[in-house]
């Protein structure tokens, strides 16, 4: 049996609070559910997550019988962008996010481990007569970000718009980065279980080297 935890062995899962550090992201696999609006409040996020997880731990298990690898279930992840950028940092105006929430699987998995892993979780809601209203909208798909700029944020969500405008409009342009793609996030800690003072998170915004 192989043990995989890629938090420990992909650099791009790493991020000291304070600071920026650029960073080269691998291709990497997702399972992902799109959607829009405050996900404090919005039933469509709490459905994504709802969906996102037994899928993943479903891949968890046939990779470990089916391929003698077990690998760990990753955290939630996720890509957030607006009309108005503004909206993550001086405004704040959750009502206008549009996001794609997931969860990082390895490359060992394949399509067809996927989609046997979606129809075991849908079988076994359907015999508990629990439905998962987003099931059929999970997804398995590689993101290539490439350069990237990223940093630890400690506390509050609500808390991360300076770090974002000191990311955005200083430390980007004095490096002659530009930003590109989607703002994203990696939720590092238990959010049913973690003080907000002590949520971690890793912030993570696309970059390319200005012309």
């Amino acid at each position: 049996m192989v043990a995989i935890d890629p938090k420990k062995t992909l650099d791009a899962y790493r991020a000291k609070r304070g600071e920026f550090r650029i960073v080269e992201v691998p291709p990497l696999q997702y399972l992902m559910i799109d959607g829009a609006g405050d996900p404090n409040t919005s039933p469509a996020y709490r459905d994504a997550v709802s969906a996102l997880f037994p899928v993943a731990y479903a891949l968890k298990f046939a990779s470990r019988s089916e391929l003698g690898v077990d690998t760990v279930v990753m955290p939630l992840e996720g890509l957030w962008h607006a009309p108005d950028m503004e909206s993550f940092t001086s405004r704040r105006d959750k009502s206008a996010w549009m996001w794609t929430s997931m969860i990082m699987v390895g490359d060992h998995i394949t399509a067809s481990m996927f989609a046997h892993a979606v129809e075991s979780v849908a079988q076994k809601a359907a015999k508990k007569k629990d439905p998962i209203p987003a099931l059929d909208a999970v997804r398995l798909e590689t993101l290539e970000e490439g350069t990237c700029v990223q940093t630890l944020h400690v506390g509050p969500f609500d808390d991360e718009g300076p770090v974002l405008d000191d990311l955005h409009y200083r430390f980007i342009p004095e490096n002659g980065l530009q930003m590109r793609g989607r703002h994203h996030e990696i939720y590092l800690s238990d959010l049913r279980r973690t003080d907000p003072a002590k949520l971690r998170t890793i912030l993570r915004q696309p970059v390319t080297r200005g012309v």
